[in-house]
């Protein structure tokens, strides 16, 4: 018998103080600066769907609103800066990206907050769609205690979260590996078109608080109930898309379009018999065209508005490419 209690003892002091990757600058940290190069592009809109200042007094109002009003969307737009969007309480905001994002080798994307120091974190849930439709989330840890509130100015220690954004102060990003999703249904994680970004509430009463993947409490800064409520978006970060190695899994293809930029008809050829199913798309994922594609199409763009669309090819083996095309 104490040999049993010793055993489980020992698991929930090893539980309680499981690690991951520690705060930006230390040893071991999974941190990405906004000044890495393993970045290559950034987030090119974002659309903000705000959230309570405090929602548990739906009825609260700071600067005469009850719902976040700090910053704009445009500010999670483009490299990481220090300008943010703030999502308030369970708010989110939804980013798309000039080439779909891919599961590379390590992390994917990074998201960038701006937490003024190591410890002072406020946390958000990520997912990804490759349709804008649905989304999956990823597998988030919270080891945080939840014996006691973490006050509104109170901080976390990042050894015990993972995978949810925020986990870094500002100007460092956390990082997110597609490979953590690869087994998740309705999601191709070689073509992820949006990112998800969800505030979490992180009070500990159970009529608000949110849970980990694992079911624990998330524990996080809570109430904030400022205009600058909850998290707090500066960008997102891609480190894999398709502009890599594209055009030699084009030439494998065999497909070609021309003329690109196009004004009134664009003309996709190839010389694979197999290829294709069409799906064309604007960039937040609105679907303009679809159809079969075998050796020449011609698609009139004339109608379609001004902008970048996403040219997708699907073949019968599995494979899929993405092209984007410049409508002027």
């Amino acid at each position: 018998m104490k040999k049993s209690l010793v055993i489980l003892f020992l698991l929930a002091f090893l539980t309680s103080y499981a690690q991951f990757a520690p705060p930006a600058g230390q040893p071991g940290s999974a941190a990405i600066s906004k000044d890495s190069s393993s970045i290559i592009s950034w987030a090119i809109t974002c659309q903000v769907s705000r959230g309570y200042v405090n929602i548990a007094d739906t009825a609260y109002t700071y600067n005469g609103s009850n719902k976040a009003s700090y910053g704009i969307p445009l500010n999670a737009v483009g490299p990481a800066d220090g300008q943010v969007v703030s999502l308030g309480d369970r708010g989110e905001a939804i980013l798309t990206f000039s080439s779909p994002i891919v599961n590379g080798v390590g992390p994917d994307f990074a998201i960038f907050e701006n937490a003024f120091s190591s410890g002072f974190l406020e946390l958000a849930f990520v997912e990804v769609s490759s349709d804008g439709q649905h989304f999956v989330r990823f597998p988030s840890i919270s080891l945080t205690p939840t014996t006691e509130q973490v006050g509104t100015f109170d901080t976390l220690d990042a050894r015990k979260v993972n995978n949810l954004a925020g986990k870094y102060q500002a100007m460092f990003g956390a990082p997110f590996d597609l490979q953590d999703i690869m087994d998740s249904a309705g999601i191709d994680i070689n073509n992820i078109t949006h990112v998800r970004i969800i505030d979490v509430v992180g009070s500990i009463l159970s009529q608000f608080s949110s849970g980990d993947a694992e079911g624990n409490v998330i524990n996080d800064p809570w109430p904030t109930p400022f205009n600058t409520g909850g998290f707090d978006l500066d960008a997102v970060g891609v480190i894999h898309n398709y502009s890599q190695g594209i055009d030699d899994i084009v030439k494998n293809f065999d497909i070609q379009l021309f003329p690109n930029p196009v004004t009134n008809k664009l003309t996709f050829q190839s010389s694979d018999p197999a290829c294709c199913n069409l799906l064309i798309t604007t960039i937040d994922g609105r679907v303009v065209h679809q159809g079969k594609f075998i050796l020449h199409t011609t698609v009139d763009f004339s109608s379609f508005p001004a902008g970048i669309y996403l040219s997708r090819f699907f073949r019968k083996d599995g494979t899929t490419i993405t092209k984007k095309v410049v409508k002027e």
